[in-house]
């Protein structure tokens, strides 16, 4: 069994009555980060433990002898402190780990068919120690450890950061289940995404793809990987929208009773902060439409027109290899392209904000080496009497 900790001022009642009657408890530590709290009161004194947190638990036992519940002696204080601290199965109270804030979260995107490998894949990479860490006791040095500690590690820098927002998402979980939880400063300081050097360069050129390259691509999909595989890529291709959103598409969202001017009832993303669920209508082209309907009809209304796709990154490489296209493009070049050939189009950015689930802010940070052909609306605006002012100019010199 393991001793318990010596305190001379707590340890019977005889010591607790000297002490001054004060709002302010007296502290012992009895673990890291853990104190068992005595506050002296002008009656019995009570006993509560303190771990990031301060939660009062018995009185103590100056006046009557402890019971081991309602009333308890400094050794059996320890003891209740450390468990409601550490917690059990049985503890309601028991603060929450980082391991379960992980498992929750986990929980948390399976229920709203979000992509539970987000929660998986960070696990992989915590190592115990902070796995077992209270969630409230939680440092933004230590976190900052973890997540640079994995670039150290030979991580790329996007992985790390891709990781680091998975265990954000799961930190800020908890702490709004759990009111105790108030070191959120901790993990939005020290999970911001990282930047490579030279991160604020323009995108790079081939963040465009023109259209008869990405046509070539849906169709040597659909060769080397299959029809699964080649639909989900036309569809990220024409929408420009996200894996997870074109995931989520079921039958009942294809909108083909015009032919000639066939939709798709795309779901939001859940990126932001307590965004509600909601469906814009994207416009697809004909052969799309004809396409997903035959899925829809096969596949039936209660599933998925797409069940998720592993290695998508590796499996679409084989496809750019095969065309002698630059390996390091990933499917997320097929929603940049699609902004861009809108841009490029004379769309408004409202409505192709609209379309891709963005912001006309995001688009402007994202793509503003693109958005030079729309300049040209502003020559209609320039001094068109320049000859004028030349021949003048001209007068002068003479």
């Amino acid at each position: 069994m393991a001793r318990s900790i010596y305190s001379d001022k707590l340890r019977n009642r005889s010591n607790r009555l000297k002490l001054a009657i004060r709002k302010k408890p007296y502290k012992a530590l009895i673990a890291p980060g853990i104190f068992l709290c005595y506050r002296r009161n002008a009656g019995p004194g009570t006993w509560s433990v303190e771990a990031g947190w301060l939660k009062r638990f018995a009185l103590a036992d100056d006046f009557e002898d402890a019971n081991g519940k309602s009333v308890q002696s400094f050794f059996q204080a320890q003891a209740t402190a450390l468990k409601m601290a550490r917690g059990s199965e049985a503890d309601g109270d028991k603060p929450v780990t980082v391991a379960e804030a992980l498992d929750a979260y986990q929980t948390d995107l399976e229920a709203r068919s979000g992509a539970k490998h987000n929660a998986i894949s960070v696990r992989n990479h915590v190592l115990p120690p902070l796995l077992d860490k209270v969630v409230m006791l939680l440092t933004e040095t230590e976190l900052a450890a973890w997540r640079n500690g994995l670039v150290a590690a030979g991580l790329k820098l996007s992985s790390a950061n891709r990781y680091g927002k998975s265990l954000k998402a799961a930190l800020a979980l908890a702490a709004k289940r759990d009111k105790r939880i108030t070191n959120s400063a901790a993990w939005k300081n020290a999970l911001k995404p990282m930047k490579a050097k030279g991160s604020n360069l323009p995108p790079r050129e081939n963040y465009y793809l023109p259209d008869a390259t990405i046509r070539a691509i849906v169709r040597e999909c659909y060769v080397v990987e299959g029809n699964d595989f080649g639909a989900l890529i036309q569809v990220l291709a024409e929408t420009g929208t996200r894996e997870s959103q074109a995931l989520k598409l079921r039958a009942i969202d294809l909108r083909d009773e015009d032919a000639s001017a066939p939709r798709l009832m795309l779901w939001t993303s859940r990126k932001g902060r307590d965004r509600d669920d909601e469906q814009r209508s994207v416009p697809i082209t004909p052969a799309l439409a004809k396409l997903l309907r035959t899925r829809a009809n096969a596949r039936g209304a209660s599933r998925p027109l797409f069940d998720k796709i592993w290695s998508m990154s590796a499996r679409f490489r084989v496809v750019l290899e095969r065309l002698k296209l630059d390996t390091t493009l990933t499917p997320y070049t097929l929603r940049h392209s699609s902004v861009i050939r809108q841009i490029f189009a004379n769309v408004p950015l409202r409505l192709i904000a609209h379309a891709h689930d963005t912001s006309v802010v995001e688009i402007e940070k994202t793509y503003a080496r693109y958005l030079n052909p729309g300049t040209e609306l502003i020559r209609a605006g320039l001094l068109t009497d320049t000859a004028a002012v030349e021949n003048a100019g001209a007068m002068e010199a003479a």
